[in-house]
């Protein structure tokens, strides 16, 4: 018959079991040194308020090591408790990550653990190991690309029609959601492994910070907005609102614990040959995509006014991306005035 194993961290119970007698053991001692002194000099002061008698000087003296010191013992208990709390909650992660990924179900596969993606990364030396380079690109891809899709999937089966939600002029790709995966994944890489309270908090701050400055910056820049949430309760200046902001904190949850494992597993299966100039290759392709955008958005915005093309360029641009193409591309893109 097998002996079951001892805890690693049973060895901090009997640290930690001594010490609320402890405290309580310095509590009387506090009471019976200081207490009565501190009352009968509150009581009958010795000496002048300026100019206290030597007796009270030391008295006041001794308590202020005693604070410094109980100052110093209650720091260095909230760090005791603080990576204590953390190895609980990381632990329980990693074993409710496990449970989930090994319970298979038919309809759909289960997300893989992170901390399956960490060890497979690591065992095959790949290209986008842990959160480099290559691998922020690719999650840059991706996200713009499935960020489309979904809403155009939600578009259809909210309003019964297929509309265009891509944010470039080639392809459906939208680098608002592609910043967003990245900004997410970078904010929330580090908790993959921890519990879904550091995800929910961490998708809410930097997914409402990101639509807040992609707002401002496409008004600021092309003089247009894309969305106005001006008409729901607890928004700021209609460009970001409590509702959403509570959606980007579950997608943060259903982002690193979900989807970021189902990418990072596809992205394994790249080879280190293959991976490296792919990935640069769909960079460049975005990077070229987003000028082109920017070009046609700008001059669309012109045309609007009632500006006409001031040379050939801006002519061959009129021609590449009439209004007509360019509102199917952007649906939702309004232009001030």
């Amino acid at each position: 018959m097998e002996t079951k194993q001892r805890p690693l961290a049973a060895g901090l119970e009997p640290l930690c079991e001594g010490l609320p007698k402890a405290v309580e053991q310095i509590s009387g001692q506090l009471a019976e040194h200081y207490y009565v002194q501190l009352a009968e000099e509150a009581m009958e002061p010795h000496g002048e308020p300026d100019h206290p008698s030597p007796e009270a000087q030391a008295l006041e003296a001794a308590v202020q090591d005693e604070l410094e010191s109980l100052r110093r013992t209650t720091h260095t208990l909230a760090q005791a408790y603080q990576a204590a709390n953390n190895l609980e909650d990381e632990l329980n992660a990693r074993l409710r990550d496990m449970r989930t990924a090994r319970d298979r179900k038919w309809y759909v596969p289960n997300p893989p653990a992170n901390a399956a993606i960490d060890l497979a990364e690591a065992k095959q030396d790949h290209f986008a190991q842990g959160l480099n380079l290559y691998k922020i690109l690719l999650i840059c891809a991706a996200g713009s690309f499935a960020g489309v899709v979904v809403e155009m999937l939600w578009c259809i089966l909210t309003n019964g029609y297929l509309e265009s939600r891509a944010g470039l002029v080639y392809g459906p790709f939208n680098l608002l959601y592609g910043a967003g995966a990245v900004c997410l994944t970078l904010a929330l890489y580090k908790y993959r492994n921890r519990g879904y309270q550091w995800s929910f908090l961490g998708g809410f701050l930097v997914g409402s910070v990101l639509e807040y400055v992609c707002s401002w910056a496409q008004e600021a820049l092309l003089g247009s907005r894309s969305w106005d949430y001006s008409s729901l309760p607890l928004n700021l200046n209609g460009r970001i609102c409590f509702l959403y902001s509570v959606f980007w904190g579950v997608l943060g949850i259903f982002w690193i614990k979900d989807l970021y494992p189902r990418m990072a597993k596809y992205i394994l299966k790249i080879p280190n040959r293959v991976g490296r100039p792919l990935t640069w290759a769909f960079t460049i392709f975005l990077i070229f995509n987003a000028v082109v955008s920017c070009v046609a958005v700008g001059r669309w915005s012109q045309r609007v006014e009632g500006l006409p093309p001031s040379s050939g360029f801006w002519e061959f641009i009129d021609q590449r991306f009439p209004d007509d193409r360019m509102e199917r591309v952007f649906a939702n893109m309004e232009f001030d005035g």
